[in-house]
């Protein structure tokens, strides 16, 4: 693929998973071909199907997180506590609830092969770095690398506006009241 290509190939991306965590997967393709500077043909090139778009947004997001996990692995040995706290803002920053919302309906039957895969990997690392902060003494032994996701995805949900401005902090709050659950 050429790398002009490949650009207008990744903006698509990008703009789908944004518009997507803001808006719903229901938004139309139009909008996000436009959001990313190119034609509904260019959009269709590439990807000739909403879920073949929403396939490409997990597969993203699942690198996204591989990505954390790995860099939280590296950073464990020198600063456990700094390494697990950021990797847990990196996974509630990542916009998970939103982004889940958003692209449920797409990929809830028959996940490709692919998407199966990435899922298993990313679960694996997630694993690992909970292994990593468990031997650090961050993390108790009663918790999943599947719940720990699913966790930061409800906490990371979107809220009304009402609730939004009512409390501003609600995501840090449950974030803070999710990992003194964790400890050992």
């Amino acid at each position: 693929m050429r790398s002009d290509a490949a650009k207008r190939r990744q903006a698509i991306v990008r703009e789908a998973r944004r518009l997507f965590a803001a808006q719903g997967s229901d938004i139309a393709l139009e909008t996000i071909a436009e959001a990313a500077g190119v034609g509904i043909a260019t959009l269709y090139r590439n990807f000739d199907s909403r879920g073949a778009l929403a396939n490409e947004v997990a597969l993203a997001i699942l690198g996204d997180m591989q990505s954390a996990s790995a860099d939280a692995l590296d950073a464990f040995g020198t600063a456990p506590d700094a390494a697990w706290m950021n990797y847990v803002r990196r996974l509630v920053d990542l916009d998970l609830g939103a982004l889940s919302a958003g692209l449920a309906e797409l990929v809830a039957d028959e996940l490709p092969e692919s998407l199966r895969t990435a899922q298993g990997i990313t679960l694996a690392g997630v694993e690992d770095v909970l292994d990593a902060a468990r031997a650090a003494g961050t993390v108790g032994a009663h918790v999943s690398a599947l719940e720990f996701v699913l966790a930061i995805g409800m906490i990371t949900r979107p809220q009304p506006e009402a609730l939004r401005a009512a409390a501003p902090e609600l995501v840090p709050r449950l974030v803070s009241i999710m990992l003194a659950g964790m400890r050992p």
